[in-house]
C-alpha cells in the first residue's frame, strides 16, 4: 500500500502538472509562440507517456495481480514505444526551435511559421507511431514457449524476448538499427543546434541579453540532459555492468520521474509560464468569488 500511495501522488502530480500546462498554454495568448506550441505537445507526451505505464502498475499494487493479458501486452508495448520515439525526437525539434530563436531572431516568425510547427511536430508523431507499430508486430510474431513472466513491472522488448523459443538475432538487429539511429539523429540534431546556440550567446555584447537567452535555453537543456542522460545510462553501459534490476530502477526514472519533472522544469524556470499561471488562478478566484456574491 505504501508503494501505491507514493505512485498515485506521483502518477496525479504528473497529470496536473502536464494538463495544467497545456490549459494555460492554450488559453493565454502571450504564450501563442512556436516554443510554447512545442512544449504543450511535449507535455501532452509526457502525460501519454506517464499513463501507459502507471495505471497499470497502480492496478497491480491496489489488486495484488500482476497480469496482463496478450492483447493488453501488445498495446502497453507500442504505446510505450511510441510515445518515448515521440519524446526523443520532439526533443531535438525544441533543440532547433531553440537555434533559430536565438541564432535568427529576426527571421524568427518567418523560419518557425506555423506549416513549419506542424510539420516538426507531425513528423515525430507519424515517425514514432510507424516504428512502434513495426516494433510490436515483430515482437509478438514472435513464439513464446518459456514462463509466462515478465521480470518487469511493464511490457518492454528485452524483457519480453527472454521469454521467446525463437530467433532474435534479426529482431535485436532491428532494435538496435531503429533505436540507434532515433537517437543518434535526435541527438546530433541537439548537439549541433547549441553549438550555433552556445557560440551566439558569447558573442552577444549586453550582459542582459545573454542572461536572458541562457534563461530562455536553460529549462530545454536540464530536461534534454536528464532525458537522454537516461537512456545513454540504461543503453550504453558496458554488459559486465547490465543488471535487470539496473534497468527496472532507470526505467521508473523515465517512464514516472521524467514526465512528473517536467512540467516543474519548464514552468519553475519560466516567468512567462508563471505569469500565465497566476492569471488564470485568479480569473478561476474571481469568478468563484462572482458565483458566490450571486448566490
Amino acid at each position: 500500500m505504501p508503494l501505491f500511495v507514493l505512485f498515485l501522488s506521483i502518477y496525479l502530480f504528473t497529470a496536473a502538472g502536464n494538463l495544467g500546462l497545456i490549459l494555460v498554454i492554450r488559453t493565454d495568448s502571450r504564450l501563442d509562440t512556436p516554443m510554447y506550441f512545442f512544449l504543450s505537445n511535449l507535455a501532452f507526451v509526457d502525460f501519454c507517456y506517464s499513463s501507459v505505464i502507471t495505471p497499470k502498475m497502480l492496478g497491480n499494487f491496489l489488486y495484488k495481480q500482476n497480469v496482463i493479458s496478450f492483447n493488453g501486452c501488445a498495446a502497453q508495448l507500442g504505446c510505450f514505444l511510441a510515445f518515448m520515439t515521440a519524446e526523443c525526437l520532439l526533443l531535438a525539434s525544441m533543440a532547433y526551435d531553440r537555434h533559430v530563436a536565438i541564432c535568427n531572431p529576426l527571421l524568427y516568425r518567418v523560419v518557425m511559421s506555423p506549416g513549419i510547427c506542424v510539420q516538426l511536430v507531425a513528423a515525430p508523431y507519424g515517425y514514432s507511431c510507424l516504428v512502434a507499430l513495426f516494433h510490436t508486430i515483430l515482437t509478438f510474431r514472435l513464439s513464446y514457449c518459456h514462463s509466462n513472466a515478465i521480470n518487469h513491472f511493464y511490457c518492454d522488448d528485452m524483457p519480453l524476448l527472454r521469454l521467446t523459443c525463437s530467433d532474435t538475432h534479426s529482431k535485436q538487429l532491428w532494435i538496435f538499427a531503429c533505436a540507434g539511429l532515433m537517437f543518434i539523429s535526435s541527438l546530433l540534431v541537439v548537439s549541433v543546434s547549441y553549438m550555433y546556440i552556445i557560440s551566439a550567446i558569447l558573442k552577444m555584447r549586453s550582459a542582459e541579453g545573454r542572461r536572458k537567452a541562457f534563461s530562455t535555453c536553460g529549462s530545454h537543456m536540464l530536461a534534454v540532459t536528464i532525458f537522454y542522460g537516461t537512456l545513454i545510462f540504461m543503453y550504453l553501459q558496458p554488459s559486465s555492468n547490465h543488471s535487470l534490476d539496473t534497468d527496472k530502477m532507470a526505467s521508473v526514472f523515465y517512464t514516472v520521474i521524467i514526465p512528473m519533472l517536467n512540467p516543474l522544469i519548464y514552468s519553475l524556470r519560466n516567468k512567462e509560464v508563471k505569469d500565465a499561471l497566476k492569471k488564470v488562478i485568479m480569473s478561476r478566484n474571481q469568478a468563484f468569488m462572482f458565483m458566490k456574491l450571486r448566490k
